[in-house]
């Protein structure tokens, strides 16, 4: 019989073919390599973790990751496996590979958050048997040579999927952005866009118990249904059908305790009129959204959207800079012409990075754990089954298809 130490399984793996400049991303961008293997014990001497992976996360943040950069961002770019095909070339012919552009390393596979259960550990902190989070590899089993940046499982009796969501760098962003960013006060006007995902849901929920009334805007009918009845926003609307996002943000359409319409004008007065019923003599109340002006707005696209934003918020309003989706498949971002704004308004406009923020973890996992025990907060997700389908679900993310945290399961254990 073999050792423990001789034990070597299959390891899938999805890889990034080559760098992607521009452009949306394709399924076909990426492949699923099924020769891999690894050996199911940590090296000796080291200091590894190894992990078999049960759950993967797809996030905006890897398109970036998609695109050769010459300088420096927070996260490093993925590395493709032209790079690892070239790299082998090189080996089997003994050509010195210092020699030829582009090759720096052996290809790896997609990385991002995820789930994992420990195989085996030469770290302290992990023992076999224990749940943890972290950066992992899209593969099936992941040898994490520094594991300082994982974070064990201290509640595996909520689903370990919360943990690249709710309970996850995707909780504790929105937790982040939303009280240390925007550091907001009770009956503040809030404003999500992106709000039915994965980060949008949770800050309009934290934004909803502090005592805000809290606006959001997503891309369905579906997702704004979904963000009023189960996410408890006070309103919500599909930006896809806004011809004028500045006037959609700003507008009251009808105000029954003066029997009046407020900011609109005379074409949306017809238009709107059409929508109202009567039930007995009471009219039903509808309202689009700010006609006061936005005190915090918790920024997850980009371009147009920022521009109608800034035109109306508040004086001293903040705006907490998550994400801009809308721009990462641009080849030329689209320029914002207002930004004087930030200035005549005294507004605050912070960008941030979770990675900064991780001291502020044990704090929020067990305040968040609390809500959910206590059923206070609501989360919903979008489970795609299989290693295999993770290209199609990350692919999903920037078409919108997904409703809730992509979560892409590799293994139930």
């Amino acid at each position: 019989m073999a050792s423990v130490e001789d034990v070597v399984v299959g390891n899938k793996q999805v890889l990034l073919k080559h760098f992607i400049p521009e452009g949306a991303p394709k399924e076909t961008d990426m492949e699923l390599v099924t020769t891999g293997t690894i050996r199911l014990r940590v090296p000796e001497g080291s200091n590894a973790v190894l992990l078999k992976n049960l759950y993967l996360s797809c996030d905006p943040y890897m398109r970036p990751r998609m695109t050769k950069h010459e300088d420096s961002s927070y996260v490093d770019d993925f590395i493709p496996g032209a790079t690892y095909a070239l790299y082998s070339l090189c080996k089997e012919v003994k050509l010195d590979e210092a020699n030829i552009p582009d090759v720096k390393a052996k290809s790896k596979p997609i990385t991002g958050f995820g789930v994992g259960k420990v195989v085996d550990s030469s770290y302290p902190d992990f023992r076999t048997g224990d749940y943890v989070w972290g950066q992992i590899g899209w593969e099936e089993y992941s040898l994490i040579t520094k594991p300082q940046g994982l974070f064990k499982i201290h509640h595996p009796e909520i689903p370990l999927s919360y943990y690249i969501g709710i309970l996850g760098m995707v909780g504790l962003t929105a937790y982040v952005g939303f009280y240390d960013i925007c550091s907001p006060k009770k009956g503040e006007r809030v404003f999500v866009s992106a709000a039915a995902g994965a980060v949008g849901q949770i800050v309009g929920q934290f934004a909803k118990q502090f005592g805000c009334y809290v606006v959001g805007s997503a891309g369905s009918e579906e997702k704004v249904n979904l963000l009023k009845t189960k996410f408890g926003f006070d309103e919500a609307f599909n930006y896809k059908k806004e011809p004028d996002l500045t006037k959609a943000l700003k507008r009251v359409v009808f105000d029954p305790t003066n029997g009046c319409f407020i900011a609109l004008s005379a074409n949306e007065i017809r238009f709107t009129t059409s929508l109202f019923s009567m039930q007995g003599n009471l009219w039903f109340k509808l309202t689009r959204y700010f006609p006061e002006g936005i005190d915090i707005y918790f920024e997850n696209v980009g371009g147009s959207m920022l521009e109608a934003v800034l035109q109306n918020m508040r004086i001293k309003g903040r705006i907490a800079a998550c994400g801009m989706i809308s721009q990462y498949n641009l080849e030329k971002p689209e320029g914002v012409h207002n930004l004087f704004l930030i200035v005549s308004k005294r507004i605050r406009l912070e960008g941030f990075v979770i990675f900064d923020h991780f001291g502020s973890y044990p704090e929020f996992e067990e305040k968040v754990v609390q809500l959910i025990k206590e059923e206070k907060i609501k989360y919903l997700e979008d489970i795609v089954e299989g290693l295999e389908n993770a290209p199609a679900a990350l692919i999903g993310l920037f078409e919108g298809r997904n409703v809730g945290k992509q979560v892409v399961v590799v293994s139930r254990e």
